[in-house]
């Protein structure tokens, strides 16, 4: 039966925030207002108290202005700012496609140039340095979590016997199904068992661990390993020579596909194209994201093999997976654009010599302030401070890993107060990172680096960071704890 239309009126809606009230920054206070209001209220009470929320306002694509007027250089963005903020040649790449693009946004279901284009430039960079990828094929997303749960579907498609994922501890794949079962953090685990499985889990850059678990599980049970060339969640963890080459020697011994998640550190930020391969490991699948949008637009890939590809994408099912927006012509012409840039201003190579540059300067600062700073670490231009603890957790009736939260916490806000926007660790204790955009200029990453080293100056010893606060501050710090 079909029934009439409903006669009521639809009730006119007023939006109450319009675009133009937006393009020149809303009034002091509405943002917060309306993020405390409908957004992660917690989350923003949080950097509230730690003076670091923002909003934060552009004055060139490497530099920040916060709420309050101070300069910051930006080391921020999780790796995911490749040029800084609405980089020129990028934004001008942009604006050309919307005003003279006539190409089909969503093309889900048919050709498309700028989709050929990006599959095909990855697989040319790829090949270049791992030939054996020549024939291999490409499935975009919009995130590196989503580029994680297709590359678990292709291997497991590709091995059905095999329904085990080894993965290693404190790795971070993502928080989505199949990533937040491979990210080893109870924090983040424990609300949302049972996750899907089986994964086993062990150390990272044991070989005999390895070993030992494929005798006990038998290889066959194995779908695939998944592993992250350099941890940067975990702190910017290097795994010991030779482990990711010995893993791969392994796994193509079995027959189990290798997962290099190079969601971070592919595509130059460690001064490699994919600092798997530069490690010696030849992987089956490997997962991308980040740099890849430009610090635009969201852009994953998935990157396999073509017999596992086609395991998981034949004939007429080959649209057993798919993505709604994976693929679309805007995020192509992002992802196109960034290769571009990366590669004809020979970025990688600058990561690498800026990264040996900043390593040195942190490793100088360590030296100087023992007590500030526990160890530092880098891998190209991505890396991390790892500070001593700010209190003695074994003599406090509170869980230990709160003091290494508020350690962290305060060391980021230490570091914003001198004028440098940095990255919280999700999966390491008491450790910020640094991001910098790969084409940093030269006065910039200096100054960089003279504003961490002026924190470690100021505070000389790690609970010094407690002051920092106000009492008023505290006191809104301890209601959010409880």
């Amino acid at each position: 039966m079909i029934h009439d239309p409903p006669t009521a009126a639809t009730p006119r809606v007023v939006l109450p925030v319009r675009s133009e009230d937006l393009m020149g920054g809303l009034p002091a206070g509405e943002a917060k207002r309306l993020e405390r209001a409908h957004g992660n209220r917690d989350l923003m009470d949080l950097l509230d108290i730690l003076g670091i929320a923002g909003p934060f306002r552009t004055t060139s694509p490497w530099e920040l202005e916060d709420a309050d007027g101070r300069h910051l250089i930006h080391a921020g963005g999780y790796a995911a700012v490749p040029f800084g903020e609405a980089y020129p040649p990028l934004r001008d790449t942009v604006v050309r496609h919307l005003t003279e693009g006539r190409h089909l946004g969503l093309p889900q279901q048919s050709l498309s140039d700028w989709r050929a284009a990006v599959e095909s430039n990855l697989i040319a960079l790829l090949a270049a340095v791992a030939p054996s990828h020549a024939d291999s094929r490409v499935f975009f997303s919009n995130s590196g979590a989503e580029a994680v749960e297709a590359a678990i579907k292709f291997v497991k498609a590709y091995r059905p016997g095999g329904g085990r994922i080894i993965n290693f501890g404190r790795g971070y794949h993502g928080k989505t199904a199949w990533a937040l079962a491979l990210t080893p953090n109870e924090e983040y685990q424990a609300p949302f068992r049972p996750l899907p499985g089986p994964v086993q889990t062990l150390p990272y850059g044991d070989l005999d661990a390895f070993d030992d678990a494929l005798r006990q599980l038998g290889a066959d049970t194995v779908a695939a390993v998944i592993v992250e060339p350099v941890q940067g969640e975990g702190g910017v963890l290097h795994p010991p020579p030779g482990f990711l080459a010995g893993l791969g020697e392994r796994c193509k011994k079995h027959g189990i596909p290798v997962i290099a998640d190079e969601i971070q550190t592919g595509l130059g930020r460690t001064g490699h194209w994919f600092a798997s391969v530069a490690d010696g490991l030849d992987p089956d699948v490997i997962t991308l994201a980040k740099p890849l949008g430009g610090g635009l637009v969201p852009v994953g890939a998935t990157i396999a093999r073509a017999p596992i590809y086609h395991a998981m994408l034949p004939g007429t099912d080959s649209k057993r997976h798919s993505n709604t927006f994976g693929g679309g012509t805007l995020a192509m012409v992002v992802a196109q654009r960034s290769l571009e840039l990366i590669v004809d201003d020979d970025l990688v190579a600058k990561a690498r010599r800026d990264g040996e540059i900043g390593l040195a300067r942190l490793r100088t600062m360590a030296e100087r302030y023992p007590d500030y700073v526990a160890e530092v670490r880098g891998a190209g231009q991505l890396f991390a401070i790892q500070v001593r603890a700010v209190a003695p957790e074994k003599r406090l009736p509170v869980d230990p890993e709160l003091v290494h939260l508020l350690g962290a916490a305060l060391a980021l806000r230490a570091l914003h107060q001198h004028g440098v926007h940095g990255c919280y660790s999700l999966n390491a204790q008491r450790v910020v990172r640094l991001t910098p955009p790969l084409n940093l200029p030269e006065h910039l990453r200096d100054e960089l680096f003279d504003r961490v080293e002026a924190t470690a100056a100021t505070h000389k010893q790690a609970w010094k960071l407690l002051g920092t606060l106000s009492p008023g501050r505290w006191l809104r710090l301890a209601k959010l704890a409880l």
